[in-house]
């Protein structure tokens, strides 16, 4: 279920053309659906005591089954740099993995039999739960927040809201000449604010309390009624301006987030994907040495 990227302009998102999760009226769901069940009733209808597990015939078959499910949906990192379309495009390949990917937790947990240990066995079982637990997030910010990112950029684009960025540094840089030393030192946090600067938690989260812009306005904001008559038009006017550059930092780093969103869950499910093809190794050859 590894994946190193999807790429939005073919899969679609919710509110435009077809999505991945709704390709061809669910079909993969359909199928996925019916694959659980052939598993539950022939888990159910198999004459075995006791129930059927990973060592019995059925368990074997699911087993197997299971195998070659992972190692189909580990090469979604390979089949996406394959420009196709029609049937196995990559939006039919996106939601065959995500459809077949959840139809493992039915088919893989048949297949242990409900048997659980610490052990090597449900070391795979569990790699291949939080692989599909990461997919899931995965699935469901490519259906969601794409739109939200075409909207955030659909009237102001990154460079340019860099370059409204850049005028409006000129601007504080002007609206300084008038302030006095300590005034000038405050306006002077927001001449040095970097869009970008701020920790994964910041980006994701969308918050930055240590917003040197906002920082700013804030204290100018305070000195405005003290200040002399002659400066407070002046300090006035500078916050205006910051108040400004605040918007455009703030529509900035919600596009970081919505990308940080789209990319951070690559960073769990891709190491654990290849973890859970170690550990299934593992799990075979341990068990077809004992056999």
């Amino acid at each position: 279920m590894a994946s190193t990227g999807i790429q939005r302009t073919d899969l679609g998102h919710a509110g435009s053309h077809e999505s991945f999760l709704r390709h061809k009226r669910f079909r993969w769901l359909k199928i996925s659906l019916l694959i659980c069940l052939l598993a539950v009733v022939g888990y159910s209808l198999v004459d075995v005591q006791p129930r059927p597990n990973g060592g019995s015939w059925y368990g074997y078959i699911l087993g197997t089954v299971s195998t070659l499910l992972i190692l189909w949906l580990a090469m979604i990192g390979v089949r996406k740099r394959a420009i196709t379309r029609g049937r196995w495009s990559l939006k039919a390949w996106t939601s065959a993995h995500v459809y077949l990917g959840l139809s493992l937790v039915v088919i893989a947990t048949l297949h242990t039999g409900f048997q659980f240990g610490w052990n090597v066995h449900t070391l795979a079982y569990a790699l291949m739960m939080l692989v599909i637990v990461s997919g899931v997030y995965g699935a469901a910010v490519y259906a969601t927040l794409p739109k939200r990112l075409s909207e955030s950029s659909a009237e102001f684009t990154r460079p340019q809201m860099l370059e409204a960025i850049e005028k409006l540094d000129r601007q504080l840089q002007l609206a300084a000449q008038p302030l006095a030393v300590e005034e000038t030192r405050i306006l002077q946090l927001s001449l040095n604010d970097d869009p970008c600067r701020g920790s994964l938690f910041a980006t994701i989260s969308g918050k930055y309390p240590r917003c040197r812009t906002e920082r700013a306005r804030m204290a100018l904001s305070g000195r405005i009624d003290a200040a002399p008559d002659g400066q407070k038009q002046a300090i006035d006017a500078a916050v205006k301006v910051l108040q400004r550059k605040g918007a455009v930092l703030s529509r900035i780093r919600q596009q970081m987030r919505i990308r940080a969103l789209l990319e951070v869950w690559l960073y769990v499910h891709v190491p654990i994907t290849f973890a859970l093809i170690a550990a299934l190794a593992a799990h075979i050859v341990s068990v077809f040495f004992y056999w």
